[in-house]
């Protein structure tokens, strides 16, 4: 009886830390299209422009290796999934490059924000 609870148990938290990493490393394009379009795509980059309105925020997502360029003024609280925060702004042709991330962004803004955001799909940064 304690083997099997042991092994439920060891089954259950595999189950639970899969699910919690697919919940949280999903494609910004498939969970949030309204914010999230696709410009180009080849073999080798992804390019999404990336808007919000003033209050809008996204779905937790996640981006490999990246070079996001500032389109307008934008500010911007990227929100991580261990709870912490972060704020950003980009200026108007800013150029940041970025490694893989997981993240939810929100515009606590009083403008639009709009970036390009380059997705690398070759892995390295």
């Amino acid at each position: 009886m304690k083997i099997s609870r042991t092994i439920w148990g060891s089954v259950a938290m595999v189950f639970g830390l899969c699910w919690a990493i697919g919940a949280q490393a999903q494609d910004p394009v498939v969970v949030d299209p309204a914010h999230h379009k696709v410009e180009f795509e080849n073999d080798q980059v992804r390019v999404l422009r990336v808007t919000f309105k003033p209050g809008e925020s996204s779905q937790m997502h996640s981006h490999p290796c990246l070079i996001a360029i500032g389109v307008r003024d934008s500010s911007v609280i990227f929100n991580f999934p261990d709870g912490t925060t972060r704020p950003v702004s980009m200026s108007p042709g800013q150029v940041v490059v970025a490694k893989p991330t997981v993240h939810k962004p929100e515009n606590r803004g009083e403008k639009p924000s709009e970036v390009i955001v380059v997705e690398l799909k070759s892995g390295g940064c």
